[in-house]
């Protein structure tokens, strides 16, 4: 029923946002590392490639990640508390792909340069992120 506002539920229990924030993350790094990988066969640098496969990664974990992991309901608060938290870990993320894909590829190569970089870029973004959405942003009063 439109206007109707429902009670607010329990969170879930930080095992269950965890794994629910990690195979959520699976899933959108699935995303993430397919456009990365294809932006660059595609012929974009590393740096443009990187950053729109981690938009649509994002987006991605975003829309799954406020309803499913962390119950929360739309608000406008909040997607700007999110949309902030998302371009701070851009640039983390990006930023530490971009600063550490020239010596992997010239240590191993594209392929695994691509793969390290992207892994260890995620991981870093990814605990910032889950750390801030969990203890700032979807926090229950």
């Amino acid at each position: 029923m439109a206007g109707v506002t429902q009670p607010p539920t329990e969170p879930l229990p930080l095992r269950t946002q965890l794994t629910r924030f990690i195979i959520t993350g699976g899933l959108s790094a699935v995303v993430d590392y397919g456009l990365l990988v294809l932006g660059m066969a595609l012929g974009l640098g590393h740096s443009p490639a990187k950053a729109l496969s981690w938009v649509a990664g994002t987006v991605t974990a975003y829309a799954i990640n406020s309803r499913w992991t962390f119950k929360a309901e739309p608000s406008t608060k909040r997607l700007a508390a999110v949309a902030a938290l998302y371009l701070a870990t851009f640039v983390l993320q990006v930023g530490t792909f971009s600063l550490i894909y020239d010596p992997l590829d010239a240590a191993w190569g594209r392929a695994a340069a691509q793969f390290v970089g992207f892994v260890i870029a995620q991981g870093v973004a990814t605990t910032v992120n889950f750390i801030v959405q969990r203890t700032v942003i979807f926090k229950t009063a």
